[in-house]
């Protein structure tokens, strides 16, 4: 596809190509050494979460917050992989020429400063700001408006439910029945012992 290319499925549900220079849903941030950061803080964030993981499953923590945590890393590490070769092994994309795979002149961009690759677009309705609201009463506009891929999806829902279930994530584990019905019973008899120390004592 060239770059703004699209094709209809539904109304509502778009196939549209789009480069990414910086952050999920197309948030740019600060050019070519941002994007170099951005990377670089990409990588950096996987390994932690790659560890954190690893902890998680050793400590047997509940299997949504695993899912969750692991649809994070996955997200980061599809949009990593774009970032760093889409520029290297790939031409420029532009609004009439499709990109070609492995350019005898090299890629557009060098290591970790590529673009990530966005498709999804939902325009699932549009409206009108209503009046009162400040600077942008009045205009119109579409939801949903931003572009975004499936590891941008993959992070926001590893994220939302965190959100949503961190009671049930972060609960304090709570003692056995078992144990709690043992110390009471223990507590009820005292031992035969006891009974005998008592009676020597009186």
């Amino acid at each position: 596809m060239s770059l703004g290319q699209e094709y209809e499925i539904f109304s509502w549900f778009i196939i549209h190509f789009v480069e990414n220079e910086g952050m999920a849903f197309g948030i740019t941030f600060g050019g070519e050494y941002g994007k170099l950061a951005l990377s670089l803080f990409r990588i950096v964030a996987v390994v932690f979460i790659g560890f954190f993981l690893r902890h998680l499953m050793q400590t047997k923590a509940p299997k949504g917050l695993i899912v969750s945590m692991s649809l994070i890393m996955a997200g980061a590490i599809g949009n990593i992989i774009d970032s760093t070769f889409y520029g290297v092994i790939f031409s420029d994309s532009t609004y009439t020429q499709v990109a070609t795979f492995m350019p005898e002149d090299g890629g557009y961009a060098s290591f970790l400063h590529g673009r990530v690759v966005d498709m999804f677009y939902f325009p699932l309705f549009e409206g009108t700001y209503p009046t009162w609201v400040p600077y942008i009463g009045g205009n119109t506009f579409r939801f949903f408006q931003p572009i975004f891929n499936i590891a941008d999806s993959a992070i926001t829902i590893g994220v939302a439910a965190i959100i949503i279930f961190q009671r049930s994530f972060f609960a304090e584990p709570t003692p056995e029945m078992g144990t709690e019905v043992n110390t009471a019973s223990v507590n009820a008899n005292p031992s035969q012992d006891n009974v005998q120390e008592a009676a020597i004592e009186s």
